[in-house]
């Protein structure tokens, strides 16, 4: 009874031709963009007009504290364990009753996405991945999302990195905006990913041109005229 709920839930919600797309999408083929970005840790994010949010209590992700992510984000827990364990460093954040509402998590080596896309990331001395970023709703459109970024970079500097590198998925246009508004860098790289029938999976990487990001911009408002009468 509770699939079916859930299965109502999103029919109304997202409507019957959204859920037929993520049926395919799940079951059947899906082919994922995966563009590569960077940001040098030390130029300061743009000014943003992002609202505030309550206090929060940041802390490190371990193996003996991921209990927290159980109210909001149950399903991850063994996930950041496992992260934690590999030595990943992952920095949560936590409100007035210790649970996490969010998290991200950066490496400093070679990273295999063995949760998600599974494939691999390489990344070059000096730089370092940053993945598995993830807020509740709630928090959509505050300044946690930069300020997340930041704290990040920041530990990340003090371990002698110098620049922060991530891939977007173009599907995820939430995620492209925010890119695009924290003004990352394009490398002018595409990682793809296949997969069939949700078992078989393919990767290749190909280089690009110009700037893919410029179609998610906001076109330019027009600048009204003041001529003389």
């Amino acid at each position: 009874m509770n699939v079916l709920q859930k299965l109502r839930d999103r029919i109304q919600k997202k409507g019957l031709r959204s859920l037929f797309k993520l049926l395919i999408r799940r079951y059947v083929f899906f082919h994922s963009r995966l563009v590569w970005l960077e940001h040098d840790v030390m130029v300061p994010l743009p000014p943003n007009n992002l609202r505030p949010y309550p206090p929060l209590r940041q802390a490190f992700i371990t193996v003996d504290n991921v209990a927290a992510f159980t109210r909001h984000f149950g399903d991850r827990v063994e996930t950041m364990r496992e992260l934690a364990a590999e030595g990943h460093t992952g920095l949560m954040y936590l409100d007035d009753q210790g649970d996490t509402v969010g998290f991200v998590w950066a490496s400093m080596r070679d990273y295999f996405d063995r949760h998600f896309y599974g494939c691999w990331f390489p990344i070059k001395p000096g730089e370092y991945f940053q993945f598995g970023a993830e807020i509740l709703p709630a928090y959509f459109g505050s300044k946690m999302t930069t300020d997340v970024q930041m704290q990040m970079w920041k530990i990340m500097a003090d371990k002698g990195c110098s620049k922060m590198v991530d891939v977007c998925d173009l599907q995820n246009i939430q995620s492209v905006k925010m890119h695009i508004r924290m003004e990352f860098l394009e490398r002018g790289q595409i990682t793809h990913v296949y997969c069939l029938f949700g078992r078989w999976r393919f990767f290749r990487d190909t280089s690009y041109s110009g700037s893919l990001l410029d179609a998610f911009r906001k076109p330019a408002q027009p600048v009204a005229s003041t001529a003389a009468a």
